[in-house]
């Protein structure tokens, strides 16, 4: 059973995503503040986390930052009561997922998890009798079986929605995507209107795969359109 943690410290929404949560078959422990968010995320390993900006002791962007900084890649959904676009993008570039904007609906959260965990979930054990497929451009290697990466034979630690970009755009090397396609295609839902999610993940992954962001080899912008990968 999936396990989600939930970390608000408004009681009511912290029981209503309980609720529906379960209902819905997740496994839900909860945390009221940023410290006890942390302290859950070590002893609780939650495969989810659902995660408020507007925390007591310790904001959740700290909680993020300090996650991220651990290597710890749990997916998160941060939510926030402010509908401040820089709430938004600084969450992400702190290594969220996806956010969502209170005042929100039970069954959208849930949508958002059921999408977000669909696409971050992996195998771990190698396909019994099988070669992986490696996906290769550069000095890049993309192990879709482990969600693993590696540069020049370095590890290169991303979170699962860096991942899932990443083995989208070099699963379709070569061809222009534009962000409304990525964003359907990683994220699982329309975004339409709010391509910034991509580009800041875009961002991420120059700063860990390219050796000159402002000059990037890789990952490539065509102006007006989208991105493309090449070799």
């Amino acid at each position: 059973m999936t396990k989600v943690l939930v970390v608000d410290d408004e009681v009511s929404i912290v029981k209503l995503l309980q609720f529906n949560l379960e209902k819905a078959g997740f496994d839900v422990v909860t945390a009221y503040d940023g410290l006890q968010a942390l302290e859950m995320a070590h002893t609780e390993q939650p495969d989810f986390m659902i995660l408020d900006l507007m925390l007591p002791k310790l904001d959740g962007m700290d909680v993020c930052k300090t996650l991220r900084q651990e290597r710890n890649n749990t997916p998160i959904l941060i939510l926030t009561a402010k509908d401040d676009e820089l709430d938004k993008i600084l969450g992400l570039e702190l290594g969220a997922d996806d956010y969502l904007t209170k005042p929100f609906s039970p069954r959208e959260v849930i949508a958002r998890v059921k999408a977000i965990m669909r696409r971050s979930q992996t195998t771990k054990d190698a396909v019994s009798g099988k070669d992986e497929v490696v996906l290769r451009f550069g000095d890049i290697a993309i192990y879709p079986e482990k969600y693993e990466v590696y540069r020049k034979a370095e590890k290169v630690e991303l979170t699962p929605k860096e991942f899932e970009l990443l083995h989208y755009l070099a699963s379709h090397q070569g061809r222009v995507l534009t962000r409304d396609q990525l964003l359907n295609a990683v994220w699982n839902y329309d975004f339409i209107g709010d391509s910034r999610i991509v580009d800041v993940h875009v961002s991420h992954l120059r700063e860990k795969l390219e050796e000159d962001t402002k000059s990037p080899r890789y990952i490539k912008t065509v102006r007006g359109l989208g991105y493309k990968l090449e070799g």
